[in-house]
């Protein structure tokens, strides 16, 4: 296989406050971090592209970069969630460093940064929007300010899936349990993911029999443990068993958790390749084991429920 890489699935044009054309009232633009990029996410994305069609303008989300909420990182990485966004349909992203706008009052952040900057004639926004200086700024006084300025405010309500909203929050509890099917469920069907670079490690796989394609973590990490995943390299897309965690048999005192997986029927040189993995099913906790062969023998009862779970949805291996 020839060495290509992983790269944005659609054309998107990224822009920054000091490389933006200068156009008054030109856009919509839809205001978040936007990192779930969750069922409500989009349909705040697709009020946006709604608007812009009907008025003739460009529909834009801003997003920023340098901002996490928790401690445990982000769900998406910035490349990631760019691709995500513009999976949307839409093909403008104005990137704010948050370091650059956090102390902003929300009239300045307006006027500046929307307002000029951004040229926008309509903002789109969710119902628990916040913005300027701790997040002095609210949906209400987004209209306020809108209201003020001759420019439209779109505030979009919550959306609810079994009674509860959807959320970045409940899609890091649902992670955090291994219950990734449920954030299929509140991302419209699109499973969570990890992409990277294929990075080399002890080959301890290659030596029992399993040999692995590895990804360091660099975002939030879902529940420690086994899953049955999808990957997908280049335009090809094949399935495995994808172990995420400290390996905890191999390696007593692993600093950081990877994203190992071993995929069915596949044995190529990938090292440096760009892949996606695709989190389908929970399997099993990661567990430690006595040694090597009863950590082979774990592998192929995980290696068999995966391929029960594949059968059971359908899918052709």
């Amino acid at each position: 296989m020839r060495k290509g890489f992983y790269k944005l699935s659609y054309d998107l044009h990224i822009h920054y406050p000091d490389t933006l054309p200068f156009r008054p009232e030109s856009r919509v633009v839809a205001l978040g971090l936007f990192d779930g990029m969750h069922l409500g996410h989009m349909e705040i994305m697709k009020r946006t592209i709604k608007l812009a069609k009907a008025a003739g303008l460009t529909p834009m989300v801003q997003t920023f970069t340098g901002l996490n909420k928790t401690d445990d990182g982000l769900l998406y990485t910035y490349r990631e969630r760019c691709d995500l966004i513009a999976s949307t349909g839409i093909h403008d992203v104005l990137v704010l460093s948050f370091e650059d706008v956090k102390d902003m009052a929300p009239e300045l952040f307006f006027d500046d940064m929307l307002r000029i900057r951004a040229g926008a004639a309509c903002v789109v926004a969710g119902d628990d929007y916040t913005f300027g200086a701790k997040g002095a700024g609210t949906p209400e006084f987004l209209k306020k300010l809108g209201k003020e300025r001759d420019i439209g405010v779109k505030i979009v309500p919550e959306l609810d899936l079994d009674g509860r909203r959807i959320s970045t929050t409940r899609m890091r509890e649902s992670l955090a349990e291994g219950d990734v099917a449920e954030v299929a469920r509140l991302c419209g069907g699109r499973p969570y993911f990890y992409s990277g670079r294929v990075i080399k490690g002890k080959q301890e796989g290659r030596k029992m029999g399993f040999p692995t394609a590895n990804l360091s973590v660099d975002k939030f990490c879902v529940r420690r443990g086994v899953y049955a995943s999808r990957i997908t390299i280049g335009h090809n897309t094949f399935y495995g068993v994808t172990n995420i965690g400290r390996r905890p048999t191999i390696e007593n005192d692993a600093p950081t958790d990877v994203v190992e997986t071993n995929i069915f029927d596949f044995d190529e040189d990938i090292y440096g390749v760009m892949i996606k993995v695709e989190l389908l099913e929970f399997i099993r906790p990661e567990k430690s084991f006595s040694g090597r062969e009863e950590l082979i023998q774990n592998v192929e009862q995980n290696k068999a429920e995966a391929m029960k779970f594949f059968r059971d949805s359908g899918i052709e291996i």
